[in-house]
């Protein structure tokens, strides 16, 4: 709508424009005269008063009548001044000079230009995803009894089998069941590097496999697909109320006041004065001149470009409110299991008796493993796999038995071998070796899982496993510190292993034994210190804690993070998004006041002039200087709030700078 009417009321403004008396005479020309001429200005004045102002006019009246005047009044009331004024003046009743046909159709086409800009920069984070999904294959290569199958994406279902052929795109939400590669992300992440995933790991309908075929075992499709998800968020975020819109329109509201309060003692003024006609040329010119086109235009379009601009990132503003808090939060508290882990276990180290290579307790312990189901099981396989040296070897197991609580056993190279813990060393008979007994218990000290291999009843080594630590939950803590922002972890493992993650990321508070809830009350604790506090979640159960920081953030995509205790969903897992975020919030907030600064401070000084104050000296404001004023001011306005699109929010990069 918004753009209709601007296209239309700019096509018809520009005779208007050229043909009004008021513009002619400051730019020094004569416009061509013919029969009907003069009448140009005002017709289509008109016409654009009623068209294209038809949207300020509604606003106004709704805004009169719930007793909360804003922009649309603001504006309403300069564009229905200026075209009785002008009225006035062209049918020449009275002595007046008003004539502000130029100045009605640029208020109103600038207007509409502000809302359509608004409208165009809100939609391009949901059109972005439009977009993405739209790249999605039409067909999926589906693996049937007889083979593959080629069949319409819209015909999968939870649990078919797909095959990704390398270069294509992913037909749904899936997880892999056979196969490693290389993933683009970047359409729901907005990272540029790609993303290794292998056997048990989770894939997103629309990203790429760029160097092999894998396997896929569908999850989710249609509407239960994270970038429906993610579509869903950005739709949310389009619809949220604004804080800071809130406080334009608390600033149009004083204009207002301001205006109508100038404008009656301008009339006063002159009245008293003996001047009845410089009255009301004087309270005219104040009303029409008062409604600053840069208001309009001020905070709308810092807050589009903003949203768009961390959607693009892989940030979802689901409350536009969150990302105006995020400037001012003192701590970052993070819940730590899939946040700053990866959620599940790795092998972290290895350990062997003399005699024995890590490759080969890792061939020996990943055949043994790999019937396995257990995630504890598909760490080691993944390890072995993921170490070329044992890769190598080539190892297969036969006979594989899984002993409830011990471990498993298998026959491996035609060698008996078992992986277990404590239970199944104690059942065997076993105990650590005496070479690798320091490092296991150095292990077990720090919270640790341990599993010992074992080959024709002796022990020959052990595997740590951990909650694995996200490289990127490094670079993220020390750029919130270097930001001024204090980090803390919350968690509900023990105190060792949670003090072992917390010393290896310097964080500096570590909340550990945490419910999940119990969480709350430690973002409460937090906030009883006159901190303010963003919670990171995982979306699951943390939406207590969500819900009681100022900031909450759900990280991981996947519609189980769609949550509404969250105003902020991270598309990816990296927790460096968060920088991303309080970055954007700083940059948005310094071009808001920068932006009100020059929307109010228009009037501050055009208001007094227009209206005579300085008359006695000889200097009066007069409607056009004033309206060429007012153009200079919107200008600046829309070119300062373009500026945000040059903020890098790119994680690896801001990661690197305070």
């Amino acid at each position: 709508m918004f753009k209709n009417k601007f296209w239309l009321s700019l096509i018809l403004a520009i005779p208007v424009v050229a043909f009004s008396p008021m513009f002619t005479m400051l730019f020094g020309y004569m416009p061509p005269e013919f029969p009907g001429s003069t009448w140009i200005a005002p017709i289509l004045g008109t016409v654009i008063f009623v068209y294209g102002g038809a949207p300020f006019l509604k606003g106004g009246v709704t805004e009169l009548r719930s007793r909360q005047p804003g922009m649309m009044l603001l504006i309403a009331m300069a564009i229905s001044v200026a075209f009785i004024a002008s009225w006035v003046t062209t049918l020449r009743i009275g002595e007046f000079d008003l004539d502000f046909w130029w100045e009605l159709a640029l208020l109103v086409v600038i207007m509409l230009l502000g809302h359509w800009m608004e409208m165009r920069a809100l939609g391009s984070a949901a059109g972005a995803l439009d977009a993405l999904a739209a790249l999605l294959p039409d067909e999926a290569d589906k693996v049937t009894d007889t083979g593959v199958e080629t069949v319409p994406v819209s015909s999968l279902a939870a649990g078919d089998v797909v095959l990704v052929r390398s270069g294509a795109r992913v037909p749904a939400d899936g997880q892999i069941i056979d196969g490693v590669a290389d993933f683009d992300e970047a359409m729901i992440t907005g990272e540029s590097r790609t993303v290794s995933r292998t056997i048990g790991e989770t894939v997103v309908a629309g990203t790429v496999a760029t160097d092999n075929a894998v396997r896929v075992q569908v999850t989710a499709v249609g509407s239960d697909t994270t970038l429906a998800g993610i579509q869903r968020l950005v739709a949310e975020a389009q619809a949220s109320s604004s804080r800071a819109q809130a406080l334009a329109d608390r600033a149009a509201a004083l204009l207002f006041y301001f205006a109508l309060g100038a404008g009656i003692l301008t009339f006063i003024a002159w009245m008293v004065l003996g001047s009845p006609d410089d009255a009301v040329i004087r309270t005219v010119t104040v009303l029409v001149i008062a409604c600053p086109h840069a208001l309009g235009l001020a905070i709308p379009l810092v807050i589009a470009i903003s949203t768009e601009r961390a959607a693009k990132a892989g940030v979802l503003i689901k409350n536009r409110i969150a990302l105006e808090r995020m400037r001012t939060i003192d701590v970052v508290l993070f819940d730590k299991t899939g946040t700053l882990t990866e959620g599940r276990h790795a092998v972290t180290a290895a350990t062997t008796v003399t005699g024995v290579d890590e490759a080969e307790l890792l061939a020996l312990a990943g055949a043994a493993e790999a019937d396995s189901e257990h995630p504890v099981a598909r760490a080691i396989v993944t390890a072995a796999q993921t170490n070329p040296n044992a890769v190598g070897l080539g190892y297969t197991g036969t006979g594989f038995s899984s002993m409830t609580g011990r471990g498993v056993s298998a026959t491996v190279h035609g060698q008996d071998v078992a992986v277990g813990g404590p239970n199944m060393l104690k059942e065997l008979g076993l105990g650590t070796p005496a070479d690798i007994a320091g490092t296991v218990q150095e292990w077990v000290g720090r919270g640790a899982s341990v599993l010992h291999v074992i080959r024709d009843g002796e022990v020959i080594g052990a595997v740590r496993l951990e909650d694995k630590v996200r490289e990127e939950s490094r670079a993220a803590v020390k750029a919130l510190q270097a930001r001024g922002v204090k980090v803390a972890m919350i968690t509900g493992d023990a105190r060792q292993v949670a003090d072992v993650v917390g010393k290896e990321l310097g964080i500096d508070e570590v909340f550990a034994d945490v419910l999940p809830q119990d969480k709350d009350s430690k973002v409460t604790e937090l906030q009883s210190r006159g901190l303010k506090v963003a919670m990171v979640g995982d979306g699951v159960n943390d939406a207590p804690a969500l819900a009681r920081a100022e900031v909450g953030i759900a990280i991981g995509a996947g519609t189980d993070v769609a949550m509404e205790s969250a105003g902020v969903v991270l598309a990816g897992n990296d927790p460096r998004s968060v920088l991303a975020m309080i970055d954007l919030s700083r940059a948005s907030y310094r071009k808001m006041i920068q932006n009100l600064i020059w929307a109010t401070g228009y009037n501050i000084l055009a208001v007094p002039l227009a209206a005579g104050v300085l008359a006695f000296a000889g200097i009066l404001l007069s409607p056009a200087a004033g309206a060429v004023l007012m153009s200079v001011s919107t200008i600046v306005v829309a070119l300062n709030a373009q500026l945000l699109r040059r903020i890098d929010l790119d994680p690896e990069r801001i990661s690197t700078t305070a």
